[in-house]
């Protein structure tokens, strides 16, 4: 059997029909930055609807024709918000014309009845309760312990030896010899500050910025007691 015999007895294609639903995105106006607008609004509400959606826009029932529809932006805020077009339906040759250029498919206008879909917002978290007791540590912070307080601030009733580590989300208060690293606002919480009563630190940071052991010593607080707090992008460190 020669390769000509093959491909008329075996076909390499079927078409086959599907039920597959496909979501329609009626337009009822031409104002594009509008849609922007309800369409992030829309995906904040319900964003789990929002991913790679494939959809149909309906241009047939915009009765807008102040202007021309430019159906590439169209396109693009569509993409933009997690919805896949694919094929536009209308029956104005303005759009057909559009649409070839684009390479998108058309289908005419239909009479069959749509519901509009009600899109259920997602589940609201639960919000974090607003007053989180700070964590109290009152022994020793030995060398290479690491102590941390989520979305709170970190008591500290004793000494904190040099390789000791403290992070909070919050301030840090340490009520004895800072000889250690404090690390206040780890989540990016400008407002935090570092409290101690004797300041011998290998790193103090808030929010990201910092100033280590060497620049420490050159400061008036240096062994004294002090408070240290973000000032722009800089530590500023006074005495107590």
């Amino acid at each position: 059997m020669n390769q000509a015999d093959l491909l008329e007895k075996a076909p390499v294609f079927q078409l086959k029909g599907s039920m597959l639903a496909l979501t329609i995105l009626e337009l009822s106006s031409n104002d594009l930055d509008a849609l922007a607008i309800q369409l992030t609004e829309k995906v904040e509400q319900a964003p789990q609807f929002f991913q790679n959606t494939p959809i149909i826009l309906a241009l047939d029932k915009c009765t807008d024709d102040t202007k021309p529809l430019d159906l590439e932006r169209l396109l693009t805020i569509c993409r933009e918000h997690g919805l896949s077009t694919m094929a536009i339906r209308s029956d104005r040759p303005a759009d057909l014309t559009a649409a070839k250029a684009l390479n998108i498919a058309v289908i005419p206008p239909s009479d069959a009845r749509e519901r509009p879909l009600a899109i259920a917002p997602a589940a609201e978290t639960p919000a974090e309760p607003s007053l989180i007791p700070a964590r109290v540590i009152t022994h020793p912070v030995r060398s290479g312990q690491q102590i941390y307080a989520k979305n709170s601030d970190l008591i500290v009733m004793a000494a904190v030896s040099a390789g000791a580590e403290l992070l909070a989300d919050g301030n840090i208060h340490v009520y004895g010899p800072l000889r250690g690293r404090a690390l206040a606002g780890i989540n990016g919480n400008r407002e935090a500050r570092i409290f101690c009563q004797q300041l011998g630190a290998e790193l103090l940071s808030i929010a990201g910025q910092y100033k280590v052991a060497e620049d420490l010593r050159r400061d008036p607080a240096w062994g004294k007691a002090s408070q240290t707090c973000l000032n722009e992008e800089q530590l500023e460190i006074s005495e107590l």
